[in-house]
């Protein structure tokens, strides 16, 4: 298998060992599940069952960010708890995720069950130097981590941009270097708070993942993911951090999903230009939904048009209708499949190779089933075992 390593800037071997070790960034639970976020999660279902696949046991770990200002601005709006926000907020990102098909995860957990972690975490960081106490909060010192930046690749300027857009307060009068990022920092008189050593708060945003991460699956993971978005500043912080605190490489490849886009401009809540994946399961089979997202390369942004249902579920009456009427195990179209998805996640040509192999009057049961889509009359798969998605 070859994929796109973020850091390194091109398509390379993985190659990891029996068990690999994933971390994906998860959702802040404070709104449904849009397109943007099914296409991240279901991309990362499909390296999982492809690794499954190849005979590895796949140790997959999905936070969910339950300490977080949307969260507690929503939660505001709304007049409710945040935590009661958060978990009918997860519940129903739980059910799109299972209607999609997508691989039940090892582990899902909350970064308010990490605490205790995230204050050992920065003890670590402040032990060796790379943090200071300043305001009442505790920062990290990008300037004592010489490779800050190298993950992303941005300039300087680049950086503080897109940290004054992405949440970072790089005019916090508080901070040494304006790229300094909070570790942990007092509450708002509303907010949950917990005692530390430098007084009475909650963790900062970057914090929780590497303290998660270290925890659920050691120093060193295999492959990291989550949206383009979050290359920086969220994933060139939390790297940082966690090499700070352990001295071990954190991340061996990083893998980053392209966004959607819907009106010219990427799906977000703050721009309203959402298609959410509950009100289309109203309408379509979530087999169609699961087509109509993979039917984009992982690496390339893609805008919403409202044909792409229409053309997914005509292509998924093709294949119904060939699996039913077929011949054979369609064991020369799961080879292509396998290839195509070999080849740095090639879901188009995994797709092409079964609309030929529906074509040629082929049954489709097995190749259609390695990239989530169960057909009527798939009887199960020896190739693949979800069960081997979970731990033990």
């Amino acid at each position: 298998m070859r994929l796109f390593d973020t850091a390194r800037g091109r398509v390379v071997p993985f190659e990891p060992g029996e068990e690999v070790l994933m971390y994906t960034c998860g959702i802040t639970p404070y709104d449904s599940t849009h397109l943007g976020h099914a296409f991240t999660f279901v991309t990362y279902d499909l390296l999982q069952r492809r690794l499954i696949d190849l005979g590895h046991r796949v140790r997959c770990v999905r936070n969910v960010t339950d300490v977080d200002d949307p969260l507690f601005d929503k939660a505001r709006q709304l007049g409710v708890h945040y935590l009661d926000l958060a978990a009918g907020e997860e519940a129903r990102f739980e059910r799109d995720m299972e209607a999609l098909n997508v691989l039940p995860v090892a582990s899902t957990p909350r970064a308010s069950s990490a605490i205790p972690d995230i204050r050992g975490f920065i003890g670590m960081v402040l032990a060796r130097g790379h943090a200071y106490e300043s305001g009442g909060s505790v920062y990290f010192d990008v300037t004592s981590f010489p490779s800050f930046g190298s993950l992303s690749e941005y300039s300087p300027d680049e950086m503080l941009e897109l940290a004054r857009q992405r949440g970072g307060n790089v005019d916090d009068p508080h901070k040494r270097n304006p790229l300094d990022f909070v570790l942990w920092h007092p509450s708002a008189p509303d907010e949950p708070a917990w005692e530390t050593l430098w007084g009475p708060g909650r963790p900062g945003w970057h914090i929780e993942c590497s303290a998660l991460a270290l925890r659920e699956l050691g120093t060193t993971i295999d492959l990291h993911g989550g949206g383009t978005d979050l290359i920086f500043p969220h994933h060139e912080c939390e790297r940082a951090q966690s090499e700070a605190a352990t001295g071990e490489p954190f991340v061996r490849h990083w893998m980053h999903v392209a966004m959607v886009f819907k009106d010219g401009h990427k799906m977000s809540k703050s721009l309203g230009n959402l298609v959410f994946v509950d009100q289309l399961r109203q309408a379509w089979d979530p087999r169609v939904i699961r087509l109509g997202i993979i039917d984009h390369h992982y690496r390339r942004e893609w805008q919403w048009d409202d044909e792409l249902m229409d053309r997914a579920a005509a292509r998924l009456a093709r294949w119904c209708e060939a699996d039913d009427r077929g011949r054979g195990d369609g064991a020369a179209a799961l080879d292509e499949v396998r290839a195509a998805l070999d080849d740095d996640l090639d879901v188009s040509g995994a797709l092409e190779a079964i609309d030929a192999a529906a074509a040629g009057g082929w049954r489709l049961g097995a190749p259609a089933a390695l990239l989530g889509i169960d057909l009527p009359g798939w009887r199960g798969a020896e190739f693949i075992h979800p069960s081997s998605a979970a731990p033990g």
